[in-house]
Formats: structure tokens, C-alpha cells, sequence
């Protein structure tokens, strides 16, 4: 006879009610992780291009194969119809018209397409002790010793006087040659090891290897350095003094990896933050005819504090907004407080080798769903956007009707450190704005780790947020 089920007291009951309980989105559905993997693949293919530039030369393509016309000014346009801008190259703007007018408000949704990485200095190549070397100037907060004895592609532009704009990519492909920092061996690091971690390498130091044979010429005096340019001028057709007009960087010449016995994770170089840039892209792609408008901005620069006519504190964005509006006469500052925006970036994953850095009852976790910062900043909330409970009650609502499992995520405890979105310099134009990512382990690192269920759950919930039916009341 089977034994009768205990029933469940009422504090249990009220538990059950009242309190949450956090779970990891595996247990509640065993068949996401296959769902994952496929979406994973997709993901993995947009890692390929590393760099903002390569990634609009990736997406612009596909997007215009998808029905999306450049935007034409002062053009009314229907529901259903699909527009793009491309911003210098660097950024890209895609709009679906919705069935309520701009009037009454956009869903918009940011993510950024630059990662940190080493840029050239404008006047690069030396050669030094027989060996041919580019100096570079770090881009964005990194870990200087993370960059030494790891295998480096080079990519970026060139542009020549007459105007001509080269394109260099080496390193990524079977048969490329790969690059390189050195480091000191350890038998003669007894000095070096004893410095703090942010000192170990000095950022003179971030030089990268490119060759070591000299050009057969007694009456040359850099004869490796002659050689280099040799190669280069082969290949592409400069010379030395076109690097003083280039935009060139090493970066980590991982390929895109699946992490772990059980391929749960994806582990890949700028998931910061390509891994919402994709979310972000393939929903909007995916949305037909919605609701309310909606527009999906890549943005450049967020590492170094989004200046520049390519960063969010341009106005770039809003000027396309209001070129918009203007067609049916709409002012853009009634437009703006009527939409939202997500910006979309990852948070600090809870790494249990180092659990000082968290709080956990605040922080994220890998495998948890897509994680919701109310707000970001440093100590005493400084330079933050923090979004208003209305704000996030909306976006609860989303969620729910979804039936997209999420979590809140602060950037570690309140006084080890700190980090910055560009919600802040989206919500000063009275829009009202909230950070949505997924958690990273490793972040600014060569190589970060995603999970793949927290990805295709992020794509899963800004696709809700683009469809939602309910206008925003706030």
C-alpha cells in the first residue's frame, strides 16, 4: 500500500506564498538546454567578429537580407516595416514600426560592440635585440598580465591619404600566423612576482611580437623592422607612415568554445558584451509586427567611458530618433518620455573561488536566468542610473507573462568596487532606463564564460520586451 503524502503545514504553506526561491532554470526544464545549444550556435558564429566594425560588416548584411531598408527621412512608415542607420561604420540601428504610433512611445534596447583589447599606438613598430615588436595602448579595464602568452590575432583598419580604407584581420583563420606578449620566466621573476597584481606588467610592456628575420641588407640598420614592413606592404599596400592613420588592435585569438563535460557553457573572447549585442540582434530580427516601435542600437566606446561620436553620450541615436518622430511631427522629448530602453550588459557572475567579492543575496549566478540591475555605480550609488520601482514593475510584468525566469544582480558588495553601464547616459534624456544582461565569470578577461541557458533566456526576454502589449504607464 503506498503511504499517504504528508501534507504540508501551514508555515510551509505561507512559505511557499510569501518567500522566494531561487533556482537554477535547468531544474525547472530539462529540455532548455537543448534549446540552449542551438541558439548557442548561432551565438558562437557573431563571436567570430570581434570588433564593432566587424560586427556591423556581419549584421548589416543579414539584416538588409531580412527585409530592412536604410532609413529615409521624412519617410511616414507602416506597421511591420523594418529601417536601419549605420553610424560610421561602427554603429547600427534597427527599427520595426509598430502598430500604435511613435507617439505613444519605442522599445528601445542598447548593447555595446567594443570589448577591451590592445590598441596600436599611432606610431607603433620598433625592433628591438633582433626581434620586431608593435607597441600598444590598452583599451578598456584589463588585467595587464591576463594579455602576456596568450595567442593574439591582429585586426582593425588602415586609410591612407588618398582616402583608401584597408582592412586588416590576421590570425583568425587555420593557416594565419598568431601573435604574442612575452613574460619573464619564473627563475628570473623573483622580483617581479613580489609586485601587486597591477604592476606585475607594465603597460610599456604590452608589446606584441611579430617577427624575429632580418631583410637581407648589410646596409640596413633594422633589418627585422625592414622585413615586417616588407610583408605589409606586400599584403596590403602601406607603408609605415599610413599606421598614423589606422585603428589597429591584438586581441585574444580564441576561437569560440563550449565549456565543460556537459558543453553548458560558452566560453569565448568580448562576451562583454556581444553576448547581449546577439540577444538584442536576434530578437529584433525575430519581431514581425509589434505593438509599440522598437529599436535595437550597437554602441562603441562603452569600455572607455562612451565618448566620442560613436558612444552613447553622442547623440547620434536620438537624432535618428527624432528624425523619426519629425515625419508625423512628433516632438522627440513627448517620444522619449513615453518609451523605455534596456541597457543591455552583463554583471559579475558569483565566482566561489573568490567569495569575499560577493554578497550573494544580491548578486548573480551562472544558470539562473538573465539578471536584472536595478542599478550599477560604485559606493553610495555614484555615477548610476537607478531605475524607479515603476520601471521595474513593468518589467516584472513582461517577465511574467513570458514565463522568463530572471534574477537581480548587484556588481559584488557595495564597497569592493564597482562598474558603470550606459544607462546613465541614456536615462539623462528622460527616458527611463534598466540595465538586463546575463552573469559573466571572468569578465574583461581574454576568455569569459557565459551560461548557455542565462544567453538564450536573455534573447527569450528582450524578444518578450520588444512584443509586449501593455504601454508603460509611468
Amino acid at each position: 500500500m503506498a503511504s499517504k503524502k504528508e501534507e504540508k503545514s501551514a508555515g510551509q504553506k505561507l512559505e511557499e506564498e510569501l518567500l522566494m526561491k531561487p533556482k537554477i532554470v535547468g531544474e525547472a526544464d530539462n529540455g532548455l538546454l537543448r534549446e540552449a545549444m542551438d541558439y548557442a550556435e548561432e551565438y558562437k558564429q557573431f563571436l567570430h567578429y570581434k570588433t564593432e566594425r566587424e560586427i556591423l560588416d556581419y549584421t548589416l548584411p543579414l539584416a538588409q537580407k531580412a527585409g530592412y531598408k536604410e532609413f529615409k527621412i521624412g519617410t511616414k512608415y507602416d506597421a511591420g516595416d523594418k529601417v536601419y542607420f549605420n553610424n560610421r561604420g561602427k554603429n547600427l540601428i534597427l527599427m520595426t514600426f509598430g502598430k500604435r504610433p511613435v507617439s505613444e512611445g519605442v522599445r528601445i534596447s542598447v548593447a555595446h560592440v567594443d570589448s577591451p583589447r590592445l590598441d596600436f599606438k599611432p606610431n607603433p613598430l620598433f625592433e628591438s635585440t633582433d626581434m620586431a615588436y608593435f607597441k600598444t595602448h590598452y583599451y578598456g579595464g584589463i588585467k595587464k598580465y591576463q594579455w602576456t602568452v596568450i595567442p593574439l590575432s591582429l585586426h582593425g583598419v588602415v586609410t591612407l591619404a588618398d582616402g583608401k580604407t584597408i582592412k586588416v584581420r590576421v590570425g583568425e583563420e587555420p593557416g594565419d600566423p598568431r601573435f604574442c606578449i612575452t613574460d619573464l620566466l619564473p627563475h628570473l621573476a623573483r622580483d617581479q612576482v613580489s609586485k601587486p597584481g597591477n604592476k606585475i606588467i607594465d603597460a610599456e610592456q604590452l608589446n606584441v611580437l611579430i617577427g624575429s628575420w632580418p631583410f637581407k641588407d648589410d646596409k640596413v640598420s633594422q633589418k627585422v623592422k625592414l622585413n615586417i614592413m616588407e610583408i605589409l606592404h606586400e599584403k596590403y599596400g602601406f607603408k609605415e607612415e599610413d599606421f598614423l592613420s589606422a585603428e589597429l588592435c591584438a586581441i585574444p585569438a580564441y576561437e569560440p568554445m563550449d565549456i565543460g563535460f556537459d558543453r553548458s557553457m560558452v566560453g569565448a573572447y568580448g562576451q562583454d558584451d556581444k553576448v547581449c549585442a546577439f540577444a538584442q540582434f536576434k530578437a529584433e530580427m525575430d519581431t514581425k509586427k509589434p505593438e509599440f516601435t522598437t529599436m535595437m542600437v550597437f554602441a562603441d566606446k562603452e569600455e572607455t567611458g562612451s565618448d566620442g561620436p560613436t558612444g552613447m553620450r553622442s547623440v547620434f541615436w536620438k537624432d535618428f530618433l527624432e528624425d523619426v518622430a519629425s515625419a508625423w511631427g512628433f516632438p522627440i522629448r513627448h517620444v522619449l518620455r513615453k518609451s523605455m530602453c534596456l541597457s543591455c550588459d552583463v554583471n559579475a557572475a558569483v565566482d566561489p573561488a573568490w567569495p569575499e567579492a560577493f554578497e550573494p543575496q544580491n548578486c548573480s549566478f551562472l544558470g539562473r536566468g538573465p539578471v536584472v540591475s536595478k542599478y550599477t555605480g560604485a559606493g553610495g550609488k555614484y555615477s548610476t542610473n537607478d531605475a524607479s520601482a515603476e520601471v521595474m514593475g513593468y518589467l516584472r510584468g513582461i517577465l511574467k507573462e513570458a514565463d522568463v525566469p530572471w534574477q537581480v544582480g548587484e556588481l559584488g558588495k557595495t564597497d569592493v568596487g564597482g562598474g558603470g553601464t550606459i544607462a546613465v547616459d541614456i536615462s539623462i534624456h528622460n527616458l527611463d532606463t534598466v540595465d538586463m544582461g546575463v552573469p559573466v565569470l571572468s569578465m574583461h578577461a581574454p576568455l569569459e564564460v557565459t551560461s548557455k541557458a542565462d544567453d538564450y533566456l536573455l534573447y527569450k526576454a528582450i524578444y518578450a520586451y520588444y512584443n509586449y502589449k501593455k504601454p508603460k504607464t509611468v
